[in-house]
């Protein structure tokens, strides 16, 4: 994957370009920002830049025989870790279980996000993970000689993902790294990683993806898209060109999600003000729905609560410009928003927020949900 494969990102790509142009590439970096921004995709083509044997001021050549390796991310020096799930057997699952499939679904995909790593591994109800035997992996991995005289590079996909040993064990790694290492973290939420690693690694940044950047890429994917439709769905897309695309093709989950978040607060509207017990049980139900599906779709599903309790606020004052909904979710807006306000929007964002860290934390789905419902019937009355 070359620099020129990414979509936007020119200051950080030059930003990667003169570490390595300047002989001061950091042993272990951090890449972080909310997903879609192309943090995988930049580590991937630094890694290429690094090891091309004929780099350009701008890029890797892309013929050469190591680029040809790392087109097809196949190159002897090039390590992947990222979240799996144990399989059915005693043995603890490491990441070279998967790593056919992780290869795959970024030569496929190119911009992806963690549930569409899930269900692509058929994960089904478990949790995404990097275990504690991955450490030894890594260790393996990177004490091996290098191929060529180059680095050997390790690109910890989600990092927050990993157990505490791992963590831990991983943090040992990085303080004495073996020769010639490049560790490079791909995060999303940074501050779940242990301070002590935070430490020890160069962070950067990886900024939103600009409007108009995202309007230009939407119309070269899609030719029959208007410009004025690229430009709503950019502004929708808040910077994440995977959300873009998801927004493009309506996916299911995100239709889904605005489903059970609707029938959430007009059954808690229902029992709150009208005194309509019979929703009670509706809700009673919703909460059993949202037991049977698994863990990472029950928090995206608060995490997508949450945002649209945001984005619900904010329509109520009158600030079009700062609020990011889909044509479906500004419809139930037009009613709903008046029911989020200043005297319950805190709470209803403490509510969900607390919810979702019951979830992490293998809480029982029912109690969790149906708790929620009940919490969600007092605030909205207010």
């Amino acid at each position: 994957m070359r620099f020129a494969d990414i979509i936007g990102q020119e200051d950080i790509k030059q930003r990667l370009r003169l570490s390595v142009q300047e002989g001061r590439i950091p042993h272990a970096q951090l890449l972080y920002g909310q997903a879609g921004t192309g943090k995988l995709q930049l580590a991937i083509a630094y890694a290429q830049y690094i090891a091309c044997e004929h780099r350009s001021e701008t890029d890797s050549c892309g013929v050469c025989p190591s680029c040809m390796q790392y087109k097809r991310l196949q190159h002897p020096d090039l390590h992947f870790a990222f979240p799996i799930f144990k399989e059915k057997n005693n043995r603890e699952s490491v990441c070279d279980d998967f790593v056919q499939q992780f290869r795959e679904t970024i030569l496929s995909k190119g911009y992806f996000s963690q549930n569409d790593w899930y269900a692509t591994i058929g994960a089904e109800n478990k949790q995404g993970m990097i275990y504690e035997a991955e450490s030894s992996e890594i260790l393996r991995k990177l004490s091996l000689k290098a191929f060529g005289n180059g680095y050997k590079t390790m690109i910890i996909w989600l990092p927050e993902k990993m157990n505490a040993a791992c963590a831990n064990k991983l943090l040992k790694i990085i303080e004495e790294p073996p020769e010639k290492t490049l560790f490079l973290l791909v995060s999303e939420e940074p501050e779940r990683l242990l301070p002590t690693i935070l430490s020890r690694t160069q962070q950067l940044k990886v900024p939103n993806l600009d409007e108009q950047t995202i309007a230009i890429h939407l119309r070269q994917y899609d030719e029959e898209l208007t410009a004025a439709e690229a430009v709503s769905i950019a502004h929708i897309a808040n910077g994440s060109w995977l959300r873009a695309l998801k927004t493009l093709q309506a996916n299911e989950e995100q239709t889904a999600n605005l489903e059970m978040f609707t029938a959430l607060f007009r059954n808690a509207w229902m029992v709150g003000v009208k005194k309509n017990y019979n929703a009670l049980t509706e809700l009673r139900d919703w909460s059993a729905k949202m037991a049977a599906t698994g863990r990472e779709q029950q928090k995206n599903f608060l995490i997508y609560a949450q945002q649209q309790i945001r984005e619900n606020y904010i329509r109520n004052l009158s600030m079009p410009e700062l609020n990011y909904q889909t044509t479906a979710e500004s419809t139930f807006s037009q009613k709903f928003a008046p029911f989020v306000n200043e005297r319950n929007v805190e709470e209803l964002m403490m509510q969900f927020d607390k919810a979702q860290q019951q979830i992490e934390q293998n809480g029982n789905a029912k109690i969790v949900f149906f708790d929620l419902c009940l919490q969600t019937i007092v605030l909205v009355k207010r």
